[in-house]
């Protein structure tokens, strides 16, 4: 018998690599037994799928054979093993039997650049190594096949969503087929397991309620958490007042399940894997919860002190979805309503997944859009979602059920008559001159729509008020001056602060920063928003004073960032500023999300760029050719990326030393040193880069500075100070 190897660094053999994967595809079959797949053919294709790695070409090229000419990707090769005769004979259809060759021609997506005659040069060239391979495993699961029968497979052929019953139920067998094996051969390939149990969260949860119980004897679950854990089974939708333990909720809601908890911002994701891997899940984190976006290793750093955690192992069980929980940003998981090359492994881990979707009413139109159809696709394909949301657009709900989705919402919503705002309209922009009385022995906060306006009105403040605390916020900071801030406004703005100082911000204070100032004044941008902002004052008490919020509605005018060019729709801010004006004074939480509903329901928004935008959105992914786009495509477009990392030239001359240190660890090869030092260096790296719009990017000039092959950084020439951010010369 002639050895014939999977990969040579560390040197595996084509048998003890589907060995592993064997471990694996038990180890998922016990945990998700009901998962909707035939377990026959997932086992038949781990077996098959590396088989076509015996080929002359492939074995040269690991240094264990020496042969010459064009090499075809392996996994065209190995559906020259296919049982399709044993297959038939069984009873698989026409369409199942085609699933199976295309799953494992297509696990790994490489580039279909050869002939058919190529193609079938090598296949006929197999049948030499397959006379002296030897692998008791196969038993009689395979048989090779001198030609392929054109009926199942070409290698040109593709499986498509379509448009019947019949094409969308083989579709959806070749996503999970395809998916899953995807999945346990990552594993296999990784060394680690394809799924870690969830047999800890509900005792986790009672401990948490015994603490509670500690502290008072008569402390339980809220309505809204019992409702929850009622109802584990179904799709919901529920609307929750802030403040009322969604987290815990959707935890209660998930139970002993695998399960993806996504949020808006990367803050609010880094904030929420503190709560529970402090709180509530707190042993053995590093095989339990994970935290996934695009600085998942950055943060697991400021972690590593975890006696139990290998840094790389946890890092690589998040990114292969092994964990029983994760929580994300929505890009990270819902991409795949794109089908790009390579999807189906997260469609597939969503088929027997729960999501919960916190904060809906943060999304931009775009990503509104996917979030429908990503969520009417994990309900076809047999997982469950529950989205919690403080405010709930009625259009929301309408495109869910308009695109088949079915989900329960609870009677009521779940709010307290606790009162915490009492608002004033002020018919005028927004103007330093009205604060400026305010400002005695008290924490303000200011809000504006835009950076420009924002910097105006600090300036103003700052002026005014020499020698007190006034900030400034906003996402034109670099890295390291944004979180110092961040960390700032968080102790400023916790409610037994005796500090007095003025904060003036942008939206970036919207979401996800628990903050609790005495006075907010802002620029209307629409209900929603507002809300999120109100959410900044008086977070967490009763309203004891005669006003505490003034919002600016432009008067005859409009507020900054409202209009064609700008972020905010002029139709959406029109009608929020009538209904406003109508309800001024104190609102109840109650009062806020009709008023929401009011704006954001289906008639009153049909017309407004924000729904043509949706609308066009959802039915251009529909329309979208799969397999099509690559996964870099689809992350620009997902992220909606129009804007450029850059170091600032200022901040570059200050910190020249420190920034070609890590070019020069940054150069360095894999033999020199460790993945672990180059992320730290880039992390470290990332501390002096700012994200600046493609617009005022394209205003400058700017130098690439090249780091190796794969890396540059840009330099921007602008100015910038810690005060204010960046700003144009």
């Amino acid at each position: 018998m002639h050895k014939y190897l999977a990969k040579s660094n560390p040197e595996e053999t084509i048998q003890e690599h589907t060995d592993n994967l064997l471990k694996n595809y038990q180890r998922l079959k016990k945990l998700y037994p009901a998962v909707e797949i035939d377990w026959y053919l997932l086992e038949l294709v781990c077996l098959l799928h590396d088989l076509g790695k015996m080929n002359l070409l492939f074995q040269t090229k690991l240094g264990n054979a020496s042969g010459k000419g064009k090499e075809i990707p392996h996994g065209y090769l190995s559906v020259a093993f296919v049982p399709d005769s044993k297959l038939e004979e069984m009873g698989y259809s026409e369409d199942e039997i085609k699933v199976v060759y295309q799953a494992i021609a297509r696990h790994h997506e490489r580039k279909y650049d050869f002939s058919d005659s190529e193609w079938k040069k090598e296949i006929i060239k197999l049948e030499e190594q397959w006379a002296g391979f030897i692998y008791s495993q196969l038993g009689e699961n395979a048989e090779y096949s001198s030609e392929v029968e054109m009926l199942y497979f070409y290698p040109g052929s593709r499986i498509f969503e379509g448009n019947s019953a019949a094409d969308a139920e083989t579709f959806k067998k070749y996503v999970l087929l395809k998916g899953l094996l995807n999945r346990i051969d990552f594993a296999a390939s990784g060394g680690i397991d394809v799924e870690l149990e969830n047999d800890f969260l509900m005792d986790s949860m009672e401990v948490q309620l015994a603490h509670f119980k500690a502290e008072n004897p008569e402390a339980d679950w809220n309505a809204l958490q019992k409702y929850m854990m009622q109802h584990q089974n179904e799709n919901i939708v529920v609307i929750a007042e802030t403040g009322m333990g969604k987290t815990e909720a959707g935890l209660l809601w998930l139970g002993n399940n695998k399960g993806f908890f996504t949020l808006p911002l990367r803050a609010a994701i880094n904030a929420i894997y503190e709560r529970i891997t402090k709180n509530i899940v707190t042993t053995n984190q590093a095989e339990r919860v994970g935290l996934l976006h695009s600085e998942t290793y950055s943060q697991y750093l400021l972690h590593e002190g975890n006696a139990e955690m290998d840094i790389d192992e946890y890092y690589t069980r998040t990114r292969q979805m092994s964990l029983p929980i994760t929580i994300c940003t929505l890009d990270q998981l819902f991409d795949f309503v794109f089908r790009y090359a390579g999807f189906e492994h997260k469609l597939a881990t969503l088929s027997y997944s729960k999501v919960i979707i916190d904060e809906i009413q943060m999304y931009s139109p775009d990503l509104l859009a996917y979030l429908i159809l990503g969520l009417s696709y994990i309900d076809k394909f047999g997982g469950k979602f529950c989205i919690m949301t403080a405010t709930l657009p009625g259009i929301v709900t309408d495109l869910l059920l308009e695109n088949g989705v079915d989900f329960v919402q609870p009677e009521d919503k779940f709010v307290s008559s606790r009162i915490r705002h009492s608002m004033e309209m002020v018919h005028t922009e927004i103007e330093s001159e009205f604060i400026k009385p305010f400002f005695n022995n008290n924490r303000i906060l200011v809000i504006c729509n835009t950076i420009s306006k924002a910097k105006k009105i600090y300036s103003e403040l700052k002026e005014h008020f020499q020698g007190e605390e006034i900030h400034l916020i906003h996402s034109q900071f670099i890295k390291k001056d944004r979180s110092a801030k961040e960390d700032a406004i968080f102790k400023d703005g916790q409610k037994d602060s005796k500090k007095k100082c003025i904060w003036v911000a942008t939206q970036v204070v919207e979401a996800s920063l628990d903050i609790d100032f005495d006075l907010l004044f802002t620029e209307l941008s629409d209900v929603n928003g507002l809300f999120q902002r109100m959410g900044r004052c008086y977070r967490n008490r009763r309203l004891d004073v005669d006003t505490n919020v003034y919002v600016f509605d432009g008067g005859a005018k409009v507020c900054s960032g409202v209009g064609i060019d700008n972020f905010i729709d002029k139709l959406i801010f029109e009608n929020s500023k009538t209904i406003l004006n109508e309800h001024a004074g104190v609102l109840t939480e109650e009062k806020k999300m009709e008023l929401v509903e009011q704006v954001y329901s289906t008639e009153a928004l049909s017309g407004s760029k924000f729904y043509k935008e949706l609308i066009r959105t959802i039915n251009y992914v529909k329309a979208f050719e799969s397999y099509l786009m690559n996964k870099a495509d689809v992350r620009r477009r997902f992220r909606n990326i129009n804007s450029v990392s850059v170091i600032p030239e200022e901040v570059w001359q200050d910190n020249a030393e420190e920034i070609n240190s890590y070019f020069v660890t940054l150069r360095k090869t894999s033999k020199e040193i460790s993945t672990k030092e180059k992320i730290i260096a880039r992390t470290n790296l990332a501390e002096f880069m700012v994200s600046i719009p493609d617009y005022l990017y394209k205003k400058g000039e700017s130098v690439v500075r090249e780091i190796n092959r794969y890396e540059s950084v840009i330099e921007f020439k602008c100015g910038y100070s810690s005060d204010v951010g960046v700003f144009m010369r």
